[in-house]
């Protein structure tokens, strides 16, 4: 409970009293929710089950923030290509996309998250979310959860640990959403994907100026010369849109 309290006080320093009692409400919620989660039957390894899931089961506790259509699409694309034996993303988040990935993988794969540390709802996440999500992961299955700036060469060094020797087969980028950042991400952590792996970018579509992402902007640099897939569901929407490219 101490990282609880530590956050709470944070929170009453930086926010006040009032977002407290909306985050804490949040958090009684999710640990509700994820009870009710824990119990529901997993679904086939098909995306159409697996979306259903993720969005339906546990009242939604792990409903990623995706568009459905675009993340659908992107789990079909996944289902087309080999089962994976090694995956990392960079962003938590929820915990949607991690059970996708554990769904999706091998059945000896090893699954890694990589996540900054944060406060009770969102950048981060409790203790008992870290239990939580480490039974996404099936019975011989292997998952990771690395808290930390995947920016720094510690994270990269602690994933480069736990990481098989034959490399990654796909990457998924979901973290720092500045253009620096996300630049950042992939410079460190593309070279762990083996060739012909897959890297995807999450928010890769223009935003809204109130959303301060400029994954776009290095989007449209790397994909120069590429093959590349984009699922966009609204080129207007102001939000969301995965693109993938594959590794040298």
């Amino acid at each position: 409970m101490f990282y609880e309290f530590k956050i709470a006080f944070r929170t009453i320093r930086k926010e006040g009293v009032t977002s407290l009692l909306n985050k804490l409400r949040v958090y009684f919620g999710d640990r509700a929710a994820a009870k009710k989660f824990l119990h529901a039957p997993r679904p086939d390894p098909n995306p159409d089950a697996i979306m259903k899931f993720l969005w339906h089961a546990g009242d939604g506790v792990i409903a990623p923030g995706q568009s459905k259509m675009e993340f659908a699409a992107l789990l079909t694309w996944i289902k087309q290509r080999p089962a994976a034996q090694a995956v990392l993303e960079i962003g938590t988040a929820r915990g949607g996309t991690l059970f996708a990935w554990c769904a999706m993988a091998a059945m000896d794969a090893t699954i890694i998250s990589l996540d900054l540390p944060g406060g009770i709802h969102g950048g981060g996440y409790p203790p008992w979310k870290a239990d939580f999500y480490r039974q996404f992961a099936g019975s011989t299955q292997k998952i990771h959860l690395i808290c930390g700036d995947s920016h720094t060469q510690a994270m990269l060094n602690a994933v480069k640990r736990v990481m098989p020797t034959g490399g990654l087969d796909f990457l998924f980028i979901d973290g720092d959403h500045t253009y620096e950042g996300v630049k950042s991400d992939y410079e460190m952590y593309s070279p762990l994907v083996k060739p012909g792996g897959i890297i995807i970018f999450h928010d890769i579509c223009v935003h809204r100026a109130e959303f301060d992402c400029h994954v776009d902007k290095f989007w449209n640099q790397i994909k120069q010369g590429r093959e590349y897939w984009e699922f966009i569901e609204d080129p207007k929407q102001g939000m969301w849109g995965i693109g993938i490219i594959i590794a040298k």
